[in-house]
């Protein structure tokens, strides 16, 4: 959408905030994307600026914000992308990373301070059911991210005060009230599906309140899916299976169609357009087109190579190394120098350069959220069976790239390719860790074997959505992914990765009642081993 209202809303945000992407709390009061009253002499003007800025909150157009959570964290641990830059001895990849690193999504002012200030502001001017609404479903995907990163966090408290370092609540309760949220939204927009807001006022889905209706019930799908190994009730008493259920029984229901992917298009970039893209191509070396600071991870091309994948050309920038043409780098490991060895990796390809959007959810990824509570949980999900929807999700994903060939990929029975580095076979895969199943859907198979199909083929699907593909893996152990070789903690299992981020160590002395209260919460130390609430799969250990 080329819109000029919404670019010189951005532009002017993106100006009025050249601030450090891991500065410390703000007072919420100070708000870094605030223009002047003068400046904003319509009210539609404003809320589509306040919106706009909470939009950012989910996924940063700031780059160096992005490059945190989205490539060095998400990217790594969700085993899509891996860090190419061998400057680098501290990283999350190889579980020793210095504080910087770890504490972007709680500490970011480009997150937590700009959604909460922006909340308050476009409360104080707008009544507008679907405006609001809007601004409920944005908030709970922006602090979905910052909760499973750390486990319990500040939530209910924030925006009371006017301060962040505020008493934390417990994850349950963090997701109690998400679920809440999302309820009071999803009743609002059902009530008003018929109706829009001003298009240039929303570049996500134009104002259509049907459309973020259907978002809002595939972000509740998503989050009963997370916690349906806990003992969870909601606020009014309900399992998870009966949240999943809902959400798809809702008479809006949930999103079905590629039209309706939630995205933030490129009018919300800077200057550097995909910042994902741009963190992705830092640091470049001459004459290379692969990337810089990380290139596409082994994990997911072995995967992609070994089911014939149609969709790599699509995903990933071939490779340097002689007669391959898509091979990535083992993430973990004692990273080889990126000018001479490094940059011969699989790149990550962006299918519009810089001008291509910022995925939130993909119809894909809610065919797959079905299928999984049909299948392996046996979940009411309409008319369908765990195999329908399964390979919808597939061919909802071929559609969404362009690919053709999805008859013969559905059918393949081949396993994931082991990985053989080029470089010399120094990263190879010795212990043959990755899945023995093929993409065929195997009706006999077990629940697990079902499960791990599904959510290999989610992660596929789900491509650069590295959060995401964390926490499923954390939640189901699925897809198995490469361990570190190099893995620098004495806490952290290799195999099973890192299972959440440390809390921002200033909280130690700048909120230390308050911090000694949520390790308690964490119930374990205040480390990456430590597993947070939802993750308590007894299969996975």
């Amino acid at each position: 959408m080329k819109n000029t209202l919404i670019k010189s809303v951005f532009a002017l945000a993106l100006a009025c905030c050249g601030f450090a992407c891991t500065g410390n709390y703000l007072e919420i009061n100070s708000n870094p994307y605030e223009v002047s009253e003068e400046e904003m002499q319509r009210k539609g003007y404003a809320v589509a600026s306040y919106l706009n800025a909470i939009f950012g909150t989910i996924i940063s157009p700031d780059v160096n914000t992005t490059q945190f959570t989205d490539a060095l964290l998400g990217g790594t641990q969700g085993g899509y992308l891996a860090d190419s830059q061998n400057g680098w001895k501290t990283t999350i990849s190889n579980y020793n990373p210095t504080n910087d690193w770890t504490r972007v999504f709680m500490y970011s002012d480009r997150i937590i301070p700009v959604l909460y200030s922006n909340l308050l502001k476009l409360e104080g001017i707008s009544e507008d059911p679907i405006v609001r609404s809007i601004a409920k479903i944005a908030k709970v995907c922006a602090m979905n991210r910052v909760t499973d990163a750390y486990g319990p966090i500040p939530y209910s408290e924030i925006g009371v005060s006017g301060k962040i370092q505020v008493p934390y609540d417990t994850q349950a309760d963090v997701y109690r009230q998400m679920f809440d949220e999302l309820d009071e939204a999803i009743a609002s927009l059902t009530a008003h599906s018929n109706e829009a807001i001003t298009a240039s006022t929303d570049p996500v889905y134009g104002g259509s309140a049907e459309k973020w209706c259907k978002f809002a019930n595939s972000m509740k799908l998503r989050l009963a899916m997370r916690v349906v190994y806990t003992d969870f009730t909601s606020s009014e008493g309900k399992t998870p299976r009966q949240l999943a259920e809902e959400a798809v029984a809702n008479p809006i229901g949930v999103i079905a169609s590629n039209a309706d992917i939630a995205k933030l298009p490129s009018t919300a970039f800077g200057k550097d357009g995909n910042p994902l893209r741009a963190a992705c191509l830092y640091n470049q070396p001459d004459g290379s087109v692969t990337g810089g600071d990380t290139h596409a991870a082994a994990d997911i091309i072995c995967y992609m190579n070994g089911y014939d994948d149609p969709r790599r050309e699509k995903y990933f920038i071939k490779s340097e190394w002689e007669d391959i043409d898509y091979v990535g780098l083992r993430r973990g490991i004692e990273i080889p120098s990126l000018n001479t060895i490094g940059r011969k990796y699989s790149g990550v390809k962006f299918e519009n350069d810089a001008e291509t959007p910022l995925y939130w959810m993909n119809a894909a990824e809610v065919a797959f959220l079905k299928a999984e509570a049909k299948a392996v949980f046996d979940m009411n999900m309409g008319a369908g069976t765990g195999r329908d929807f399964y390979e919808e999700g597939v061919r909802l994903s071929f559609e969404q790239w362009g690919a053709t060939g999805v008859e013969q990929y559905l059918a393949g029975t081949n396993p994931p390719q082991t990985y053989i580095d080029p470089n010399g076979g120094v990263n190879s895969d010795k212990d043959n860790s990755l899945s023995r199943l093929g993409v065929a859907w195997d009706d006999n198979a077990s629940k697990l074997e079902m499960q791990e199909r599904i959510i290999t083929q989610k992660w596929i699907a789900n491509w650069r959505l590295g959060n995401e593909a964390w926490a499923d893996y954390r939640r189901t152990g699925f897809p198995r992914l490469l361990p570190a070789t190099a893995n620098r903690s004495s806490v952290v299992n290799s195999k099973l990765g890192a299972r959440r981020m440390p809390y921002p160590t200033e909280e130690r002395t700048s909120n230390a009642e308050n911090y000694a209260k949520a390790v308690e919460m964490l119930g374990g130390s205040d480390n990456m081993a430590t597993r947070i609430w939802w993750d308590c799969n007894p299969e996975v250990k």
